[in-house]
């Protein structure tokens, strides 16, 4: 199997795990074992919002396009991810930035109000 993948600036997570020639996107299953060597599912006949593209079965290899969402100002690895080739069954690791922290507000220190 061979993910491509195509950066989107996007709040929403993504979350891919595979088992086999299948694929679950964000909790949707999705099966592409019966996809015949040569064939090809035109960009959209898939109902899944995160694929993009058509999916073929090249040289028995399944061949797919995600959009990977990231925040804004993404690093280079997110910007520009490497092809998917091969990744083992289980939940894809996909590059991601980490989340910026948020302060807890309970551990802030007061303001001085009184000068």
């Amino acid at each position: 199997m061979k993910i491509d993948l195509s950066p989107q600036r996007r709040d929403d997570l993504l979350e891919v795990t595979k088992a086999g020639d299948a694929l679950t996107i964000n909790g949707m299953a999705f099966d592409f074992s019966t996809l015949p060597d040569g064939a090809t599912i035109p960009a959209g006949e898939v109902p899944c919002e995160w694929l993009v593209g058509p999916v073929e079965r090249i040289a028995g290899e399944l061949h797919l396009t995600l959009i990977l969402p990231h925040g804004p100002g993404p690093s280079q690895a997110v910007a520009f991810p490497p092809l998917l080739i091969d990744p083992p069954d289980g939940v894809i690791a996909l590059p991601a930035d980490p989340q910026p922290s948020i302060p807890d507000p309970a551990e802030e220190e007061p303001a001085d109000v009184d000068g």
